[in-house]
């Protein structure tokens, strides 16, 4: 195990404004957990660069190391599940926001926090996919478990163009939906389609006060936008259909009526996977397994290192991330 190795460490002084620095760590350094995690790649979400900017109050503990996901190799376990050598990945459990997190060269983590990384992904694979793509995974799983099909007619997915959306739009297209793309960058349409998107849709359309029912225009949705996205795609949504939520880009405000759920039934599904239990995790990770082609990870995917991490989750809060920002740490 190295002597010492890297950090990113958000701190904050008496006066409660925030530094971000690149620090040199030892594991004595390192929080309570029993498995040690030598991180092989991190990325960047949202929840990451509001972390790493300040811009909303991710961070509880302080100091704190960032970083929600990551892929590594376990070098000391003292959890009977897992031994040095496995090959496992993590996404969420407060982990980049009241446990240290992924951007360093070493984690220490709950064994019971880890999932195996799938035979087919590599570490760079898995952090492409990330917090991103595991949750579009869940909310593809929550509308088939509502009973929904392509058959019911198509599929809505907002912020199309962010990591949630783009694996949304790939995995909804895979199963045979019909998927309506709504992204504020309508200069991504080519990039959109190729994920597999039909139609595009300006958000604008949907990101003003809008009517408690509109037309039916699609039988699913994935939001993960929130605020008056959502309530124009819930009020849009077919008699019995449904709609996950699983993000608040816009705001987690939701000034909607009851219209949609008593005149229509429709359904809102809310999707967590920060604390969702294990069982739904590997079967998240083995449908990403299982339906993932490896183009569409390439597509989804751009590479860059450690080094890149703070200005990357700078961007990605000024909105000009396209897709999935991968971090190999060595």
């Amino acid at each position: 195990m190295a002597e010492t190795f890297r950090a990113i460490l958000i701190s904050r002084d008496a006066d409660k404004k925030q530094s971000v620095d690149v620090v040199e760590m030892s594991p004595d350094d390192l929080m309570e957990g029993d498995v040690d995690v030598a991180v092989a790649a991190t990325t960047v979400n949202y929840k990451d660069g509001l972390a790493i900017t300040g811009k909303s109050p991710v961070v509880r503990r302080w100091p704190m190391i960032p970083g929600v996901d990551l892929a590594g190799t376990v070098v000391r376990s003292d959890h009977p599940k897992w031994k040095a050598g496995d090959e496992v990945v993590l996404n969420g459990w407060g982990v980049g926001e009241t446990h240290y997190g992924a951007y360093a060269g070493l984690a220490r983590l709950k064994g019971d926090w880890l999932v195996s990384l799938p035979e087919r992904f590599s570490a760079r694979d898995a952090m492409a996919i990330g917090t991103a793509g595991y949750t579009a995974m869940l909310s593809v799983l929550a509308l088939e478990d509502a009973g929904i099909s392509p058959a019911d007619g198509p599929a809505v997915v907002t912020g199309a163009s962010g990591g949630v959306g783009s694996f949304a739009v790939a995995l909804l297209a895979r199963r045979g939906w019909d998927v309506l793309a709504v992204t504020g960058r309508t200069a991504e349409a080519d990039y959109l389609k190729g994920l597999g998107a039909s139609e595009i849709i300006d958000r604008a359309e949907l990101s003003e006060p809008g009517k408690p029912l509109g037309k039916e225009r699609w039988a699913a949705g994935i939001d993960a936008v929130g605020s008056h996205t959502l309530a124009n795609v819930l009020a849009s949504t077919k008699y019995h259909g449904a709609v996950a939520a699983c993000g608040l880009a816009q705001g987690m405000d939701l000034p909607a009526t009851v219209a949609p759920f008593i005149l229509r039934g429709v359904s809102l599904l809310g999707i967590d996977s920060v604390m969702a239990p294990l069982e739904k995790r590997e079967r998240a990770w083995k449908r990403l397994s299982e339906d993932l082609d490896r183009r569409m990870i390439e597509r989804i995917a751009t590479d860059s290192g450690f080094d890149d991490l703070i200005d990357t989750a700078r961007e990605i809060v000024a909105g000009t991330i396209r897709g999935r920002v991968v971090a190999t740490m060595r």
